[in-house]
């Protein structure tokens, strides 16, 4: 099956009772799956809840205005409105905030509000979110050797890596990202994480991780010095998630829930997909309402909101541009990429979290805007529709401001 857009009939995915078309196993991140999926992971995978706590909301003031009708570029070229942009990459919820208050929110594809949606790799600048708040009070040094906290990596590539290097995706260890490849480093995470099973009709010598913590101990090759170059490696948010339970003697649901969730006043408690020894997916498990996502941006907006460490804010957002080349330089020709954010150009030093299948959450100062766009698209990667809708939060940006 194909995917649809959400101006397209929707196909009866876990429909009915019994459901006849339920997603495949192995799939379920794909299309045109992924369009039921990630608004529903607790049906498919075990999950921790990170707990909103029993404190206020954090309320956001609403000045709204009908953006629909924005004039932006469209995927097929040409112009397009930002409605039709949104119809163009499978987006499922869609929100901006000027100055702290909500000008615009849309969900589609049957989201709502309270509506829990996968984040793939966003989850990794959510988890450095705590971190930095760990680093504030003092319990993690980004220029402490990883080995600190987790003295077995000692038999592994990550033995020199300091914390920092793993914040940056700057260590040195190899770790072959290729989704597509069920080999590859990515695609063992996949089982080890309990997202897939092992692919049928395989290698029957081949032995796969038994759980996150096993595949990380298992990294023993280096492509290059610790520090040299930044090269994205989604394991690096493990180890650091590693190390950050080490660091208190707390899972990493309960860490982001006690330093970031509950104390930032979110609307829903969240959740981690977790592995078969209970480790939260650092690098992309996490899953949360729209509106929550937003408060995480503004957060960051509000140079740390008194949760987050004004200095770890405007730390990530001084990243090393000479370290950031091909192929990141498709989409971000003057980005680079600090404490698990990306950073969009050393002037207005934007912040971008990204997740592949059309995550993000958009971060800028000058506008006093931040945006987040939760997608499905039929791609893992697609450096075109990330390119439009850069393009439209800045023609969105301009028209606020």
């Amino acid at each position: 099956m194909t995917s649809y857009r959400n101006s397209q009939t929707r196909p009866p995915i876990m429909e009915g009772a019994p459901p006849a078309l339920v997603p495949p196993r192995m799939e379920w991140d794909r299309p045109p799956w992924n369009r039921w999926s990630f608004q529903n992971i607790r049906q498919l995978l075990p999950t921790a809840e990170v707990w909103r706590g029993s404190g206020p909301v954090r309320g956001l003031e609403r000045r709204e205005e009908d953006l629909d009708g924005l004039e932006v570029d469209s995927v097929a070229g040409g112009r397009t409105t930002l409605a039709g942009l949104l119809d163009e990459t499978y987006t499922d919820g869609f929100i901006v905030l000027k100055d702290g208050a909500v000008v615009h929110e849309r969900y589609f594809n049957g989201m709502t509000p309270h509506t829990l949606h996968l984040s793939q790799s966003v989850a990794k600048s959510v988890t450095a979110a705590a971190a930095g708040v760990l680093v504030g009070k003092g319990l993690l040094d980004v220029n402490a050797p990883v080995t600190t906290y987790i003295p077995e990596l000692n038999d592994t590539a990550y033995r020199g890596a300091l914390l920092q290097h793993v914040l940056d995706m700057a260590s040195g260890v190899t770790f072959d990202e290729t989704y597509t490849d069920a080999y590859s480093d990515i695609g063992q995470l996949d089982v080890s994480s309990g997202w897939k099973p092992v692919p049928p009709g395989g290698d029957p010598s081949f032995r796969w991780p038994r759980h996150v913590f096993e595949q990380v101990l298992g990294l023993g090759k280096l492509e290059c010095r610790h520090g040299d170059r930044f090269s994205y490696r989604s394991i690096e948010t493990e180890v650091l998630g590693f190390c950050m339970e080490r660091a208190t003697g707390k899972r990493l649901a309960q860490i982001v829930s006690d330093e970031l969730w509950q104390p930032m006043g979110a609307e829903e408690s969240a959740s981690f997909t977790v592995d078969s020894v209970g480790s939260a997916l650092a690098d992309g498990g996490f899953n949360a309402c729209l509106r929550d996502y937003a408060r995480v941006g503004l957060l960051y907006l509000e140079n740390g909101g008194g949760v987050i460490p004004a200095s770890w804010v405007e730390a990530t957002r001084n990243g090393n541009h000479a370290h950031f080349g091909a192929p990141y330089t498709v989409s971000l020709p003057e980005g680079a990429y600090k404490n698990k954010w990306w950073i969009e150009d050393s002037v207005s030093r934007s912040l971008y979290a990204r997740g592949v299948f059309g995550q993000m959450i958009y971060v800028n100062w000058d506008y006093g805007m931040v945006a987040v766009k939760l997608s499905s698209w039929p791609d893992f990667l697609n450096p075109h529709f990330s390119i439009v809708t850069q393009k439209a939060l800045h023609a969105i940006g301009r028209h606020l401001s």
